[in-house]
């Protein structure tokens, strides 16, 4: 087959679990014989506009960020001049959208009108972006965000309407498409997303991992990595460690990511005396992050809203590393699966505290049942959650569409 990605996103640098998914589904797509393509804007930190990235040709179009206005008109204008070109040498079998906004211009270019199209709806745009952008108080830039919302969801309920087919990775996501998109029940394909088991690999040997960070072998060490704004509920992780390192000495916390949150995240350290108990580590690199899980006796995903799977809790799983998470979207679904024992009753930093100082108490006296519960913590996701298992019902799905009667 001969499959275009369409996102808003690049391959080229992952940063997040949109770069993940499009870098994974495209790389593993090709090394199957499949010809694959992705479509994309060009972001501030490429220096060509097309490039070949594990063998996947990655185009990218230009984009103008003086305002939303030249960022809208330009995404929509600049996308059809590129798909147009690439649609003359290249006769596309499917493509499959993966954001909205480069989505919206190619659906508008008249010769993708008789492709089939699937759409994988990761998150809902306009909800990521009020999650991300507190409703301002004052009257004309309240009017101002409103409009911004409602046309991120127009512009995604558009190509929506117009694919063939979505494809979600949770049943959480599929019921906000029905119930904030009006999307019928039966277009939707819920297909879990999986992990690179050979990255991510089990590693009992924990003090080894630490060793090679530089990060204390004799602390009972806590892990999150996340983008740092306000739905991820770090600050309701940080207030926890208040009451956790009171009954718990040796605990550390490390938070990996970046985001517009650090400066409160570490006011907020500051505050309640924790520079002893919490790090803000900064962006982790991708070679490094398989380490971070390895060394840490839990991973901690306190979300407050939106998670629509959470590719880091299955990663954090097949290192071999136990996950506590709330009962938030997708978290609640794999741990459900796995054993419910491990979601925190609520979000508040008094129900964080009280699982986690009760994990710990209960795993520090019996250490050949936390061994146990570490491998299968690595089966489970070997189980339910490998890339293979994706890939192999993604092509499945293309071919399915794509095959002529």
């Amino acid at each position: 087959m001969r499959i275009l990605f369409v996102a808003d996103v690049s391959i080229k640098k992952i940063i997040g679990g949109a770069e993940r998914v499009l870098s994974e589904q495209s790389r593993r797509l090709t090394e199957k014989g499949h010809e694959v393509a992705v479509l994309t804007r060009r972001l501030p930190s490429h220096h060509c506009s097309d490039e070949f990235i594990n063998h996947v040709h990655e185009f990218r179009y230009e984009i103008k960020i003086y305002n939303f206005i030249t960022y809208i008109l330009s995404s929509i204008i600049n996308s059809i001049r590129l798909f147009s070109r690439l649609a003359k040498d290249h006769s596309f079998d499917i493509i499959n959208f993966h954001q909205p906004f480069s989505a919206l211009g190619i659906n508008l270019a008249s010769k993708s009108k008789r492709i089939k199209k699937v759409y994988s709806c990761h998150s809902l745009a306009f909800e990521e972006y009020e999650t991300r952008n507190p409703k301002p108080a004052k009257l004309l830039p309240r009017i101002s965000y409103r409009l911004n919302s409602s046309f991120r969801k127009w512009i995604e309920n558009f190509s929506l309407s117009r694919s063939d087919l979505i494809l979600v990775a949770s049943e959480f996501t599929k019921e906000k498409l029905i119930e904030q998109q009006r999307i019928s029940p039966e277009k939707i394909h819920v297909l879990p997303l999986g992990v690179d088991l050979d990255k991510f690999q089990f590693n009992e040997n924990k003090l080894a991992a630490r060793q090679r960070l530089g990060l204390p072998a004799e602390k009972f060490i806590l892990f999150t990595v996340r983008n740092l704004v306000p739905r991820m509920g770090l600050e309701n992780l940080v207030s926890a460690m208040k009451e956790a390192a009171e009954s718990v000495k040796n605990i550390y916390l490390i938070i990996g990511g970046e985001g517009k949150l650090r400066t409160k995240l570490q006011n907020l350290i500051f505050e309640l005396k924790l520079s002893d108990f919490v790090k803000l580590q900064g962006f982790v690199p991708e070679e490094a992050l398989p380490l971070y899980y390895q060394a840490a006796d839990f991973f901690i995903l306190p979300t407050r809203c939106l998670e629509g799977f959470g590719l880091v809790t299955v990663e954090a799983l097949a290192c071999g590393t136990p996950v506590l998470g709330t009962a938030v979207g997708g978290t609640k679904e794999i741990l459900d699966k796995f054993d419910r024992s491990f979601l925190f009753k609520d979000i508040r930093p008094e129900a964080l505290a009280e699982l986690i100082i009760e994990k710990y108490r209960y795993y520090q006296a019996r250490p050949d049942e936390y061994k146990k519960l570490s491998q299968r913590c690595r089966e489970f996701a070997e189980k339910y959650y490998s890339w293979e298992k994706n890939i192999e019902e993604t092509e499945a799905i293309f071919a399915e569409l794509t095959k002529t009667e």
